[in-house]
């Protein structure tokens, strides 16, 4: 049986993207908690699972930097398919609990919830920790009276015997975390109809215009990027790793044509797949 390794324990918004990609997407894959993101993108890379699902972008907060940062020092790793996932965070307690000291979460609903959090419980203490399960987990462990409370999902506080103190608190409600399902190089199957392709490269930053030269190979062609994101390329300062979102709604010819022009003006270029996108909201 095929393997699946997530972000755990059981009750995070990845393990809830892991169990729909089950039941409504036909997969079987058994899943494997790991405790941090690293963790599970090491485990495909390793070859200890078949697949992994990480995070990689959230609407509110923007990129999942470890797991930009694990796909850019891989050489192993390939996109299958890209999930988005509608966020829903629940502020969650002990029955009984009257007043919150304490609000436990992971640093990316913690900052989804800011704005809710700083006019609801602007004294409490906000611990950061490593997953919205954890948080839930930690939260049942202490007795009603300490006043803990975390934001986790509906499911991660229930299996942990919470009740909710507030439903939906993010601060936006078109809140969403983009998914990608990976697997080691050469275990990803082509798709029939991809929506997207991922590549990333390193410029020369030294070179005025370098990233106008990569961007102008694209737009030649009118191929759309429909993401960019920079991270530095742990070299020297100033030297920077792009990743390129790339719409499929062009001809084989002319991706082909702008990804190797593209190669020919970086320091390296790697391929990290074509995908489907799987939108879990509609």
């Amino acid at each position: 049986m095929k393997t699946m390794g997530i972000l755990g324990p059981k009750g995070t918004h990845s393990e809830a993207a892991a169990v729909y990609l089950n039941e409504r997407m036909g997969y079987a894959y058994t899943l494997v908690e790991y405790g941090e993101i690293y963790e599970v993108m090491e485990a495909v890379s390793h070859g200890e699972v078949d697949a992994a699902l990480v995070p990689v972008e959230n609407s509110l907060e923007g990129a999942v930097n470890v797991t930009l940062d694990m796909l850019a020092s891989s050489d192993v790793l390939q996109v299958m398919k890209e999930l988005i996932w509608p966020v829903h965070n629940q502020l969650m307690a002990k029955p009984g609990v009257t007043e919150l000291r304490r609000i436990f979460s992971h640093p990316q609903p913690i900052a989804q919830c800011q704005g809710y959090l700083r006019r609801h419980y602007p004294k409490a203490e906000i611990v950061k920790v490593s997953s919205t399960a954890k948080a839930a987990q930690m939260v049942a462990e202490e007795a009603a009276e300490s006043g803990w409370a975390a934001i986790c999902t509906k499911r991660g506080g229930e299996i942990n015997g919470l009740v909710p103190v507030a439903k939906e608190i993010q601060d936006n409600m078109a809140n969403r975390t983009r998914f990608f399902l990976l697997a080691g190089k050469g275990e990803a199957p082509q798709p029939d109809a991809p929506d997207k392709i991922l590549v990333i490269c390193q410029i020369d930053g030294k070179r005025a215009g370098s990233l106008c030269d990569v961007l102008e190979e694209f737009a030649k062609r009118r191929v759309n990027m429909t993401r960019i994101e920079s991270r530095p390329a742990r070299t020297e300062l100033g030297e920077y790793i792009f990743f390129f979102d790339l719409d499929t709604d062009v001809s084989e010819e002319a991706m082909r044509q702008s990804i190797e022009a593209v190669g020919r003006k970086c320091i390296w270029l790697r391929h990290l797949g074509c995908f489907p996108v799987i939108d879990a909201g509609k």
